[in-house]
């Protein structure tokens, strides 16, 4: 199951052998970053169908249930991206679903034996294992292609991936009618049968495997870390929309439109969002390859900078179509931006490694550490709207400050970037890279 030659920049060997392979492993793939998503944001769905009477839980407590598994993400996409290049991405894409099986016998047992707060948050907390499957996927994957398709690719696999958010936004709602405990077990063959999968039809690379020194060299550049903030502008606020959104239109909009399913089961508006978010993102990086991920970079940032004023508009006109439309602009912008920052990081590291072999190696690292770092974004977002309303009874001041924050990125963006003179005089090279 091992690969000892890979060469997908050869168009000979990409034809006939190369690209049959990578297809194969980036279906496999996106299945197990589906439930790993779809475990990490369970808790956002499940919190708003606990019943008062059996849960008493503040409104700050639920925000804290939603928050910390992307907290636990986040800090598990480090060793999680590491691990490809340590033990393989066959045989960690095996583990890491496996290890799903926690955070899903952990809601089971916080929602049957009601335990005390702190011991629901920590089940909550476990849920983190779902996160950290996407940084070994993204930096598994990016081994796989060559670079004139590699946007398009980990577009797809991360698409794939945010997906999961929006269908177990959708289906896990009917399942909670039958009983809470079925939000866990519906997923337990899914998991299993991903790990099956994976062990018979994934494969390791050899040329994925590095020393930790040589991939920790990444944390040197400098490119590594503006990247990283650039995706907690992104793939943060996706996450962190993604997770507070239910409970967010909830609060604000208690009349939202709802389906009924049954006698118990509701569907709300909430599972649009990331859906829409997840199919924004191979759109991203599509376009990154066409036009440069700079490019498109900036204009999802105008564009979130214009739904956070619209979601502040909407609250105080009290209009519920432009509160939507604002969020739906939201995940659309955030959705395409992912893909177009991560189509960034390897087109730079293309253009300023000595070799195509230490681009590939240190472009997988920054994957993973861009993704951990801006995964901190889905916690901070959740508890910044939470502070919002217990500080002043709304979320107009957290999204406020959204905009600026979106401002910065943008500037940021235009002045690593996009500055005719960076581009030119400072990095000729990476006008070539699709950057």
């Amino acid at each position: 199951m091992t690969i000892t030659t890979w060469d997908p920049e050869n168009a000979d060997f990409w034809a006939t052998t190369g690209r049959r392979i990578a297809r194969r492993n980036l279906i496999f793939s996106i299945f197990a970053e589906h439930l790993g998503f779809s475990v990490w944001t369970l808790w956002s769905v499940v919190v708003i169908a606990l019943p008062p009477a059996l849960f008493p839980f503040t409104v700050d407590q639920k925000f804290w249930l939603v928050a910390l598994p992307n907290l636990i993400g986040a800090l598990m996409r480090l060793p999680y991206t590491f691990a490809v290049t340590r033990f393989g991405g066959r045989n960690w894409t095996i583990v890491s679903a496996l290890l799903l099986l926690i955070p899903l016998f952990g809601l089971i047992f916080a929602v049957t034996a009601r335990p005390p707060y702190w011991v629901v948050l920590l089940c909550a907390a476990s849920a983190g294992f779902g996160g950290g499957n996407f940084a070994s996927s993204m930096t598994n994957i990016s081994f796989f292609f060559p670079e004139r398709e590699k946007g398009t690719a980990l577009g797809f696999n991360a698409a794939g991936g945010n997906v999961g958010i929006s269908t177990m936004q959708l289906f896990v709602p009917l399942v909670l009618s039958a009983g809470l405990v079925y939000g866990g077990l519906m997923w337990v063959p899914l998991v299993i049968t991903s790990a099956i999968c994976a062990y018979f039809f994934m494969n390791n690379l050899s040329v994925a495997k590095a020393p930790f020194r040589a991939q920790f060299a990444t944390v040197k550049r400098a490119h590594t870390w503006i990247m990283s903030f650039l995706y907690i502008g992104t793939f943060g606020s996706f996450l962190g929309y993604s997770a507070a959104f239910p409970l967010v239109l909830k609060l604000q909009f208690p009349g939202a439109p709802v389906w009924k399913v049954g006698a118990a089961a509701t569907i709300t508006l909430a599972f649009t969002g990331p859906l829409i978010g997840s199919l924004a993102r191979p759109i991203g990086g599509w376009l990154s390859d066409k036009i440069g991920g700079a490019r498109v970079t900036a204009f999802c940032f105008v564009a979130m900078g214009l739904g956070s004023y619209g979601v502040v508009s909407a609250v105080g006109a009290k209009s519920m179509g432009l509160f939507i439309g604002s969020f739906l602009l939201l995940f659309t912008a955030a959705g395409a931006g992912n893909g177009s920052t991560y189509r960034m990081i390897p087109a730079i590291f293309a253009a300023k490694s000595p070799d195509l072999l230490t681009a590939k190696r240190e472009s997988a690292a920054t994957l993973g550490l861009a993704g951990a770092i801006g995964a901190v974004g889905g916690f901070y977002l959740p508890r910044a709207i939470s502070d919002s309303i217990n500080a002043t009874g709304g979320i107009s001041t957290a999204f406020t400050w959204f905009g600026v924050m979106y401002a910065a990125c943008l500037v940021v963006t235009w002045w690593c970037y996009l500055r005719k003179r960076v581009l030119i005089e400072r990095a000729p090279s990476l006008a070539h890279a699709s950057v």
